[in-house]
């Protein structure tokens, strides 16, 4: 269903300086699925709030999209349905063309940068324009022109001898990461592109989409590479790993897993089953010990979101910019249906676990929740609304 073309957004987060890390401070859908001329924007924790049908699930695919387009993906591997990415009843021109546009600005130390993108998806899927804009000035424009090549005509900024440069770019990738490849630096207006071109693919990249699935959570799982996937199937396998990595962290996660489930809880660990596979379980400080098996889903996805909140990109399954320093980079995690089969007092703790550590500019944290009535007017938290 369409959304309002101005989603209601309420914050009492205080005003920052120009963010040191590069983050994605505005996501537009301009035409996407069911988003039209839609546009928000995003604070260091952000909820979008929505019945079923608003655009909420759609509005964190097209962010996940665009994080892996900045990431240097190919159109094919980011849209494996595209035609599900047209607006409704987006009619096709005379030459049978349908497509979509989103995009999002990214604020850092060249201060606030946009990228918007059009992407055809019928009768083949190609990214068919591109624009990188900054401070009003267009550093990158792309644009198709002869729909039988399998190319674009870019044209960047360069304040030289001449005034852009001009040349054909592949039509499957973003312009944008491939501008360092392209674009020697050697005039100020080069440089500014750069720049530019590299805070919107630093704040795009390490994004981890996460929806934990208690059912595939309450079986061993096999030892393996410790990283965590997106649906926290293996959070057993995890726990062995950042346990005995981080004594801060881990203790940080036991406090929270005790201010989250049911009865005490000393310590949560992983056990090894003797046949390479190990369970997850919480010592209840008494000799007993409750397995993952025997928890509720709730408390399941309590413990999956607030590990991911206590960790970082050296353990989820992200794409971290390898090239730029961890200091520099900013972990978004991209939480479908937060709220579900959580109680109020779960949703509140991990809110507030997700404050704190977004206060500290290392993570930012985008969840899409059926009612956010229960974090209006919590400090630091952006409440935006769509409506279906």
């Amino acid at each position: 269903m369409s959304v309002s073309s101005h989603p209601r957004s309420t914050t009492t987060a205080p005003e920052r300086p120009t963010a040191i890390r590069p983050c994605v401070t505005e996501l537009r859908l301009a035409a996407f699925a069911g988003h039209r001329r839609a546009g928000f924007g995003l604070g260091p924790v952000t909820l979008l709030a929505g019945s079923s049908g608003a655009g909420k699930t759609t509005a964190l695919r097209a962010y996940e999209a665009l994080a892996r387009l900045g990431g240097g993906a190919a159109v094919d591997e980011v849209f494996l349905d595209a035609s599900a990415c047209v607006p409704d009843r987006a009619r096709p021109d005379t030459q049978r063309r349908r497509g979509f546009r989103i995009g999002c600005t990214a604020d850092g130390p060249e201060g606030p940068v946009r990228l918007d993108v059009a992407v055809q998806a019928e009768p083949e899927l190609r990214i068919v324009g591109e624009r990188l804009t900054s401070g009003g000035l267009v550093l990158l424009e792309t644009a198709l022109r002869d729909p039988a090549r399998r190319c674009v005509q870019a044209a960047w900024h360069t304040a030289g001898s001449a005034p852009v440069t001009r040349a054909p770019l592949p039509d499957d990738r973003l312009g944008t990461t491939l501008l360092p490849l392209r674009v020697a630096g050697k005039t100020d207006g080069q440089r500014r592109v750069l720049a530019a071109a590299e805070q919107m693919v630093v704040a795009l990249r390490s994004v981890f989409a996460c929806d934990p699935r208690p059912d595939r959570m309450r079986s061993p799982v096999p030892m393996g590479s410790g990283r965590l996937l997106g649906g926290c199937d293996n959070l057993a396998d995890v726990l062995w790993r950042t346990r005995t990595e981080c004594g801060r962290r881990h203790a940080l996660l036991v406090a929270a897993a005790g201010a989250g489930c049911a009865g005490p809880v000393t310590d949560m660990l992983a056990e090894p089953l003797g046949d390479g596979t190990v369970r997850g379980v919480l010592d209840r400080g008494d000799g007993f010990r409750t397995p993952f098996a025997r928890l509720g889903d709730g408390e399941l996805r309590y413990l999956a979101h607030a590990l991911v909140l206590l960790t970082g990109p050296g353990v989820l399954e992200v794409d971290p910019a390898g090239e730029v320093p961890a200091a520099m980079q900013t972990l978004t995690v991209l939480a479908d249906a937060f709220d579900r089969s959580l109680d109020p007092r779960q949703r509140r703790e991990l809110t507030d676990l997700a404050v704190r550590m977004g206060a500290r500019g290392h993570i930012r944290f985008v969840a899409a929740v059926a009612d956010a009535s229960w974090a209006e007017g919590t400090d630091g938290v952006t409440v935006v609304h769509l409506d279906p």
